[in-house]
């Protein structure tokens, strides 16, 4: 766990690590900025991704193409457009979940329903796991659940490749998160929501591994990690949908379904796609903030061509 944070070691000086202080120092200098500049600020950045980025956009069309096969080209070009420029939001909105002040926190618009389904799984002994998917914005409502509604929430992650910038993510989520969980500690991570602690997952990425199956994600078969079954299965935690969505006028709406029923059940496939079919309705309150720019369906099924 991220609990007993590393110190800092000289090593991360050197100069093959400059890049990612000169990257920690811009996210430092946009979480100072207020909340509505910020999100121009993320409008520009965006305009700039939806022209850049030709092989995300490549996946993001394919994406939509798989996903939504009833919408027209021009309907599917509209949305494709418009994730881009969600992405270039995706950067701002994690400075101001990694950096921002607390009191810049509470000032960002937010609802918030279904707290109580967090309180009655408190009242029975239960954990949670918080199922979400990858928002552009999924960090950011990790915080705004933390600040506005002071839920204790710890979270899983990937190490960062840079190891200085691990170093000041790591720093940077122990001012809001109860802990961290790399994606390797499992058993740690069970023993936490069997005492009750909460941690939130989004289990929605082409993961390798024999860990998946295949199961539908709007209709197309996903390699799936199956971890929310297992997770739930040995820790006993209730598994409760986490919907977040940023509204049109600025702010956003983060709400906490009742847990899935009779979860989890014998079969590790059926329960896999329970949570891709939640997951799919988040998607489709927001379909243009979800990372279509990551390769869904990089991974195929046996004797399945690849998606390209």
């Amino acid at each position: 766990m991220t609990r007993d944070l590393p110190p800092f070691r000289a090593a991360f000086l050197a100069p093959r690590h400059w890049p990612a202080w000169f990257g920690a120092g811009l996210i430092w200098l946009l979480a100072r900025v207020p909340y509505r500049a910020l999100m121009r600020i993320g409008g520009m950045f965006g305009a700039v991704a939806a022209r850049a980025m030709r092989s995300r956009k490549r996946i993001a069309a394919r994406n939509l193409a798989l996903c939504f096969p009833d919408l027209s080209d021009a309907e599917r070009a509209e949305l494709l457009d418009a994730n881009l420029r969600d992405s270039g939001r995706m950067l701002v909105e994690f400075a101001l979940a990694w950096m921002g002040s607390r009191r810049a926190i509470l000032r960002v618009p937010v609802t918030i329903e279904g707290l109580e389904h967090l309180e009655a799984a408190h009242a029975d002994g239960r954990g949670v796991l918080l199922t979400g998917a990858h928002f552009s914005h999924l960090e950011l409502a990790g915080r705004l659940l933390v600040e506005h509604a002071g839920v204790a929430l710890a979270g899983m992650y990937r190490v960062h490749g840079d190891a200085a910038f691990e170093w000041v993510i790591r720093r940077a989520r122990a001012r809001y998160a109860a802990t961290m969980f790399r994606k390797d500690e499992l058993r740690a991570c069970v023993r936490w929501m069997r005492d009750g602690g909460r941690v939130w997952y989004a289990p929605d990425q082409d993961m390798r591994g024999k860990d998946a199956v295949f199961v539908p994600f709007f209709g197309v078969a996903a390699s799936t990690i199956t971890a929310t079954h297992h997770l739930a299965r040995l820790s006993g935690a209730a598994v409760v949908p986490f919907f977040h969505r940023r509204l049109p006028g600025g702010g956003y709406a983060l709400r906490l379904e009742a847990p899935l029923e009779d979860f989890p059940g014998d079969d590790v496939a059926v329960d896999t796609a329970r949570v891709n079919a939640a997951i799919e309705r988040m998607v489709r309150e927001a379909p243009a903030q979800y990372l279509w720019i990551h390769q869904r369906f990089k991974t195929r099924p046996a004797g399945e061509a690849p998606v390209t």
